[in-house]
């Protein structure tokens, strides 16, 4: 009779750049699946050095049943190149009026990075581009030729 093998567990964080420390939310997320935070933060630091020092950075962590780990860094939220580009550190939180404007160019400027992701990678650019549209829209950024 085969036995199945036991399966690890992932966790989903949103980690800054090069800041990562054995504090919430990685602490306690690793901590509690077993996992050193530490050796994660190392790591996440090393590996994301190349980027700007507190850039959000959404990371799926990988456990292994013998506590071993593995993860997966992705590319910034698009909430947050929109912030960015409009100049804001915060959205207003009313969506009736538009708290900035964002051009095509930069639209499609976001999903061409967007588009590094490993799971949009069969996806086409024009339709990376209208998530971000929507995104914009819903994050109250008025979208200009």
């Amino acid at each position: 009779m085969a036995s199945k093998a036991a399966k690890g567990s992932f966790v989903r964080l949103l980690v800054p750049a090069g800041k990562a420390a054995p504090t919430p939310p990685v602490g306690p997320a690793l901590g509690a699946r077993g996992v050193k935070s530490m050796d994660f933060c190392k790591e996440f630091n090393a590996r994301t050095s190349h980027i700007e020092l507190g850039v959000p950075i959404p990371t799926q962590i990988n456990v292994n049943p013998d506590r071993t780990f593995s993860f997966q860094i992705k590319t910034p939220p698009t909430a947050f190149f929109l912030k960015r580009i409009v100049g804001i550190e915060k959205g207003n939180g009313k969506h009736d009026q538009p708290i900035g404007t964002i051009s095509l160019k930069h639209i499609y400027e976001i999903a061409k990075i967007k588009a590094m992701d490993e799971h949009a990678s069969n996806i086409p650019l024009e339709a990376i581009a209208k998530t971000i549209i929507a995104t914009a829209k819903n994050n109250a950024v008025a979208v200009i030729p």
